[in-house]
């Protein structure tokens, strides 16, 4: 019998593969983004001192307002617009993209363009 290794654990060596590669400065942190199955959650992170310095999640009471449901593509998009928005405000022009090990289609790929849309530059 073959055994399959689970798409989390597969996803999680595959995020710690990108995580090795690079990390977030201050001059250019690392936009961060993890999706669940009901909702996605993005934060802006400055690795060399540990410090989340914006965050965005579709959990929040004025993202959830704007959205019909948490978790399709219309969703990350508008939270790619937030994030970069709330980025641009505390003076962060570029990011490094940590996709989290999740394949880039869909939901993070879109959030990655309206993030690019938005001003963010990466």
């Amino acid at each position: 019998m073959i055994s399959k290794e689970s798409r989390t654990s597969v996803r999680v060596n595959k995020h710690r593969k990108i995580r090795n590669r690079f990390a977030g400065t201050a001059e250019r942190p690392r936009l961060a983004v993890f999706r669940s199955n009901n909702h996605m959650y993005a934060q802006i992170i400055d690795d060399s001192v540990g410090h989340t310095l914006v965050s965005a999640s579709t959990l929040q009471k004025d993202v959830k307002a704007e959205l019909e449901k948490t978790n399709n593509v219309a969703a990350a998009a508008y939270l790619g617009t937030v994030i970069a928005k709330k980025a641009l405000e505390k003076g962060i022009t570029t990011v490094v993209f940590d996709r989290g090990g999740f394949i880039y289609q869909g939901k993070i790929k879109a959030l990655a363009d309206a993030a690019r849309e938005a001003g963010l530059e990466f």
